[in-house]
């Protein structure tokens, strides 16, 4: 008698083979049996007719190091599918640190990730300095299946203290790193993050940005004793600088026998051939023998923002970002005086563009208004209204802005990656996986979520780019390989974990995006609900489903690679 039965559903596995109608038995977390017909009865036996069974999805690129501490559930991951998330990217994660570095790097997280600051200090404990007390912290009440990654920063901040925003690391520092990441490693971190391009809150590079060539290649030497992976963020901006950094990373793979993943492959129209310039480069690594895996998100960007706390669409105008970096009352004055408004106004127009992002202040959506009086203007474009008042549209949402203590929330629709003829080929790519959703990050300024359900409707159900096997691979199987958790997740097998998502293959999709007032502080967020997600299970258990919701189990697992250390 098994514990549960799923029948008569249509049972993609993970691997890309043809999709069959059948049964699978969990028992204690695991699959214990998978085929057409199963013989004997199960305590819960639950039929989907017309549904899909897929393993769960793992999402590769997020950021809920601070919010999984306080929201075991990661929410709304669950409603998407997902049923495990790979945490510590960018070089950034809440392990290790020491407590007199808590500050900063509370400041660089909420600065690079977006994540409002009330929030952030209401939710975080910091009863932890290691990286093992860091997973204990919260390995005890997840409902979601969580591994992270060591962050490069981190490493450096620890042994060198504030020395590490400053230089190179003596040969005595990269000894004690590579100690410290061994430690991590050890405790059951996946890997290693780093980065190339992020800033900090004061507009200084990251730590790991300041290490030299040699720091990276001794800390990829420990990666390679481990079997793990490393994770980076490359210019993804640039084709040439970006097509330099594969090659830097094709070498360091071969060195030291390890797996490299950067993100996010990114399209833009003002470098529309960056994408295929760096698959070819991809392409010429992996067959000199690297392992080079780029990561593409499915969906387009939409940006939203109010002014009370900064957001990274104005980071390339300084006038700008100068002025919403003070305080709010310091903002609102700037606002107001006539000289500044100028500059500013100027610089909406003149300004460089965000990167990877073509944004137009007059097509800016006023998408909530705070005063009653303005609630006509929400869902219209600063450029209509602008026109009708005879006004110019950056005066006008300056002038919206004030009148509504910088409140007022502005949206900009399909911003980025948003050529579909241009992506489909890519996304499609064998080299290429899915990834760089940004769950847990940018959680007041646009939706990181839903990449799982547009990536179904999209390329699966309206331009019939993949098939349905194809794509449950391309978040399942495929993902498991590359991080080395195919030993236990990834596909329908016997004797692997059973992460389970049961899906409707004709209607799932992304849903419409709403405020939810769910974080630490009385904060609100905008989240993108799911569509055609019926059931997620997770290590056997039901957590999610879409009549009743959330159910009260924690049977989230903190998740490593399976692998044994270099002799």
């Amino acid at each position: 008698m098994h514990q549960l039965k799923i029948r008569n559903a249509l049972i993609c596995d993970g691997t890309g083979a043809p999709a069959y109608c059948g049964e699978v038995a969990i028992d204690d977390g695991r699959i214990t049996a998978v085929g057409t017909r199963l013989d004997g009865g199960a305590v819960t036996v639950i039929d989907a007719k017309g549904l899909a069974l897929a393993p769960g999805f793992i999402d590769s690129h997020t950021h809920f190091d601070a919010q999984i501490t306080w929201d075991g559930l990661a929410t709304p991951s669950l409603e998407h599918g997902i049923t495990t998330v790979i945490n510590g990217n960018c070089s950034l994660t809440m392990a290790p640190v020491r407590a007199e570095h808590r500050a900063f790097v509370g400041a660089v997280f909420r600065q690079i990730e977006e994540m409002p600051a009330a929030a952030f200090d209401a939710g975080m404990r910091w009863n932890w300095e290691t990286f093992a007390d860091y997973l204990t912290a919260f390995r005890s009440h997840i409902g979601i299946n969580v591994a992270t990654l060591a962050g490069h920063s981190m490493l450096r901040l620890w042994v060198m203290g504030d020395a590490a925003r400053e230089r190179c690391a003596s040969v005595a520092e990269i000894t004690a790193m590579q100690e410290l990441l061994r430690e991590c490693l050890d405790a059951g971190a996946l890997g290693l993050s780093t980065s190339w391009v992020d800033i900090d809150h004061e507009h200084r590079p990251v730590p790991c940005r300041l290490a030299s060539p040699e720091e990276l290649s001794a800390l990829c030497a420990v990666l390679g004793e481990y079997g793990a992976v490393m994770q980076v963020v490359p210019e993804f901006w640039d084709p040439d600088l970006l097509c330099t950094r594969i090659d830097i990373l094709g070498d360091l793979s071969r060195r030291h026998n390890i797996t490299v993943t950067f993100s996010p492959l990114f399209d833009s129209n003002a470098t529309p051939d960056l994408v295929s310039r760096a698959l070819a480069r991809v392409r010429l690594q992996v067959a000199n023998g690297a392992r080079v895996v780029p990561q593409m998100q499915t969906r387009p960007i939409d940006v939203t923002f109010e002014f009370d706390v900064p957001t990274s669409v104005f980071s390339s105008r300084p006038t700008w970002w100068a002025t919403i970096l003070k305080p709010a009352a310091e903002t609102l004055r700037d606002f107001q005086d006539p000289e500044l408004r100028r500059q500013l106004v100027d610089e909406a127009y003149n300004g460089m563009q965000p990167i990877a992002m073509e944004v137009h202040f007059p097509d800016f959506i006023v998408s909530r208004c705070h005063l009653e009086h303005n609630k006509p203007l929400e869902g219209r474009r600063l450029r209509d209204i602008a026109e009708e008042r005879g006004c110019d549209p950056v005066e006008l949402m300056l002038d919206l802005a004030v009148e509504e203590d910088l409140l007022t929330r502005f949206s900009a629709i399909s911003v980025g990656h948003n050529n579909l003829e241009r992506i489909v080929g890519p996304i499609t790519d064998p080299l290429v996986q899915i990834g760089s959703g940004d769950g847990g990050a940018h959680v007041t300024r646009f939706a990181t979520y839903g990449d799982t359900g547009y990536f179904f409707s999209r390329f699966v159900r309206d331009a019939g780019a993949l098939t349905l096997e194809q794509a449950v691979y391309k978040l399942t199987g495929q993902v498991a390989d590359n991080w080395g958790l195919a030993n236990d997740r990834g596909r329908i097998q016997p004797g692997l974990a059973a992460d389970l998502v049961l899906f409707d293959p004709n209607t799932i999709d992304r849903g419409p995006e709403i405020a939810v007032a769910d974080l630490p502080g009385e904060g609100y967020r905008f989240l993108r609900r799911a569509v055609g997600i019926e059931q997620v299970f997770v290590n056997g258990i039901a957590t999610y489903s879409a009549q009743q919701g959330y159910t009260e189990a924690r049977a989230g697992q903190l998740v490593s690679a399976t692998r044994q250390k270099a002799a």
